[in-house]
């Protein structure tokens, strides 16, 4: 029991534990170090009118200041509050669906007795998510093709006009949030299959005793332990709220202009911006994405953690 008890004011010594913890921990460290805090660098390209004079270093050190030229250029864009809306209001959308449907699959797989079965449609749902977009974009190609695409050869069978599917806005936001469920479905929802998995058996053991049916087991047991797993999925996916999949909404289009008002989000104007060469107006807007998206996360957990403190991130 001596052992266990510490001087005040002593100083533990380096073990062989710490050794081993601080090697497993090194990669890690240096990736993040690499590719997260290195980068930030770059920062000041955002307040600079960058051009290309020699190598990339020399190239930001003697571009001229612009203080927030980039910005309130940005800003005064007319483009920009149409690019804002389509961002956002996809990304609500994309959060809400991206948790009620992986959440009632993940309910639906976790009632099927049948393991076999059930590691089929966990497969079926999980494979489009290891698919790139660029795959996925000839696949849709493949499909709405004016001249050779499926959808148009069978209209034409059943002896309508074909149609330029890539030049009618009015289906694609639709579309869009499909193509984006049928690729997210399956990690969000192995996620969440996890998290039941997880649980407790007692718990329902318990309830089986107190008469409660299967639909009152989902709703007063599985459910409330999901809590905490669905709060912090919601948490990371606000936090990129001014975020877009570039794939999904430059590739899969094949960048259409007739498609402009329902396709043009942030980082389809990031990219753009910086094959024009504006450089300092991409990293402007890519700065307020991040800041923005700092912003979103820390008031999200803010107001989790007012409601309840436990499920919180920070």
């Amino acid at each position: 029991m001596a052992d266990l008890k510490k001087k005040p004011g002593k100083k533990r010594k380096w073990n062989r534990d710490d050794t081993e913890l601080t090697i497993l921990a090194f990669p890690t460290a240096v990736w993040y170090l690499l590719f997260s805090f290195l980068p930030m660098f770059g920062i000041i390209i955002a307040f600079k009118k960058y051009t290309i004079n020699g190598g990339f270093l020399h190239s930001i050190l003697t571009s001229a200041w612009c203080g927030l030229d980039n910005f309130k250029f940005l800003f005064s864009s007319g483009d920009i509050w149409m690019i804002l809306r389509n961002t956002i209001l996809y990304n609500i959308t994309f959060i809400i669906l991206n948790i009620v449907v992986p959440v009632t699959m993940a309910l639906l797989i976790g009632q099927i007795h049948n393991q076999r079965m059930a590691k089929v449609f966990q497969t079926a749902m999980f494979l489009p998510y290891f698919l790139s977009w660029v795959v996925v974009t000839a696949l849709v190609w493949a499909f709405l093709s004016f001249d050779k695409g499926m959808l148009n050869n069978l209209m034409e069978g059943l002896g309508q006009d074909p149609k330029q599917w890539y030049m009618v806005p009015k289906l694609w936001p639709g579309f869009l949030i499909f193509m984006y469920l049928w690729k997210n479905l399956g990690y969000s929802m192995v996620v969440y299959l996890a998290t039941i998995t997880g649980i407790d058996k007692t718990y329902y053991e318990a309830a089986c005793i107190d008469g409660a049916s299967v639909w009152q087991q989902m709703k007063w047991v599985t459910l409330p332990l999901m809590r905490t797993v669905i709060i912090m999925m919601f948490i990371m996916a606000v936090g990129r709220i001014f975020y877009s999949d570039f794939g999904l909404f430059y590739q899969v289009p094949r960048d259409s202009n007739s498609l402009y008002n329902v396709t043009y989000t942030l980082d389809v104007f990031v990219y753009k911006q910086l094959m024009s060469s504006t450089t300092g107006m991409a990293s402007a807007a890519a700065f307020v994405q991040s800041v923005a998206g700092c912003i979103t996360i820390l008031l999200a957990n803010a107001v989790v953690r007012k409601v309840d403190r436990e499920s919180a991130m920070i």
